[in-house]
């Protein structure tokens, strides 16, 4: 197995995206980036620690490759917003890549490239692509979110939208449990 390590929004939104995808086995949110040891999804909220929300994904790259993934993290979210998605706002959301060796910083800048010249966008894409120093799961309520609070308002109107567009866009991708 090897693992990736995302920041592309609310981790509730990306969680649900990415542990429905074939070969990846799990999805742990957390934090990463910052410069306070272990730190709780309140401090996280201020945006003075320094972290973003993220995914710790881990994958069989026999079934779904690295390159693979960043095509869906590129898809799923808007790389141009600095330090934003949608109306959740600051330093916390930020896009980012954090690598875990050279031939993921290597893979990550040819995707970023090839993302901003694609034409997705009409924007800049500010995605930050840096190592990994540190990752700190977030709380246990924060795991597997969108699939045990389906009626909450925000994975109603804002996690499920998304989802179902990731749905379409990636159908062949997809668990045979989520087909």
């Amino acid at each position: 197995m090897a693992q990736a390590t995302f920041g592309n929004g609310c981790f509730w939104c990306t969680e649900a995206v990415f542990q429905q995808l074939e070969g990846v086995s799990q999805v742990v949110p957390g934090y990463a980036g910052g410069h306070v040891k272990n730190p709780s999804y309140k401090e996280v909220c201020t945006g003075n620690t320094g972290h973003a929300e993220v995914l710790r994904i881990e994958f069989d790259p026999e079934v779904i490759s690295y390159e693979e993934l960043l095509e869906v993290f590129w898809r799923t979210h808007d790389p141009t917003t600095l330090n934003r998605q949608g109306n959740d706002v600051g330093t916390q959301y930020r896009s980012v890549i954090f690598y875990h060796d050279d031939a993921q910083r290597l893979a990550a800048e040819a995707s970023k490239a090839a993302a901003q010249e694609s034409g997705l966008w009409r924007d800049p894409i500010v995605t930050e692509i840096t190592p990994l120093n540190n990752f700190y799961p977030a709380e246990d309520y924060h795991h597997n979110y969108f699939n045990n609070n389906p009626g909450q308002p925000y994975c109603m109107f804002v996690v499920g939208p998304k989802v179902r567009k990731f749905r379409d866009a990636f159908a062949s991708k997809l668990k045979e449990d989520y087909r």
